[in-house]
């Protein structure tokens, strides 16, 4: 199976638990901080996406990114590595336990700044978090397109992207995916998206989708 190599900012500190292995020496760290895994890949959607063949995450060095759906911090720390020292990831994460977990991961890595709040109140944490480039959702709810509409309409720039995670059973156990698939992207194009990709995460993830959208795209000029 192919395999994502990532590079990982911080020193001495890994994302990922398959480098837990006692390896102490320099040499060991340089060679498990480009890290090839595939079963990690159902924690990272973006990894799985990319591997999938979607042409643009939109995400990418210097990027500021707002990441709903943070839980203990473990994917968030890979968009830490991709946007790395230079851009900036806002990390929601509405659940204290995952939070305090998310909060440790923070304290290495100064390009993550934790929110434990309710994404559906984006006022809560106006004052926190600036505009940004890519909103990106991971929340297992029935409102997730309204949620990420929120967001993106007090901080995702004009012209900014949504990479948005859906699962189809966290929605609506029963109806069939494509359906829901289908339903979410109608939601959001009435929220001033317009859809650009759509990508199935098989076999990474079941029922699983990934939607990239553009927020309130720039009109190009006609020429006369």
């Amino acid at each position: 199976m192919e395999t994502l190599p990532r590079l990982n900012i911080v020193f001495g500190i890994l994302s990922d638990p398959r480098v837990s292995d006692g390896m102490g020496s320099i040499m060991a760290f340089i060679f498990h901080s480009f890290v090839h895994s595939h079963e990690f890949l159902q924690k990272l959607i973006v990894a799985a996406a990319v591997l999938g063949g979607v042409d643009n995450i939109w995400i990418k060095p210097g990027s500021k990114v707002l990441y709903i759906g943070a839980a203990a911090g473990t994917s968030c720390s890979h968009v830490s590595d991709i946007v790395g020292p230079t851009g900036m990831v806002y990390a929601v994460e509405f659940s204290h336990r995952p939070g305090r977990d998310l909060i440790n991961v923070a304290k290495a890595r100064t390009n993550i700044i934790p929110i434990i709040e309710d994404a559906r109140h984006p006022l809560k944490y106006r004052m926190l978090v600036g505009m940004v480039d890519v909103v990106f959702a991971d929340v297992a709810q029935p409102d997730q397109a309204r949620i990420v509409a929120l967001n993106s309409h007090y901080f995702l720039k004009n012209g900014g992207h949504a990479m948005i995670a859906i699962k189809a059973s966290c929605i609506d156990s029963t109806a069939a995916p494509e359906a829901v698939f289908r339903r979410e992207i109608s939601k959001l194009q009435s929220e001033n998206f317009k859809p650009l990709e759509q990508l199935t995460l098989e076999p990474y993830e079941r029922d699983h989708a990934v939607v990239i959208a553009q927020y309130r795209p720039t009109k190009k000029k006609s020429k006369d």
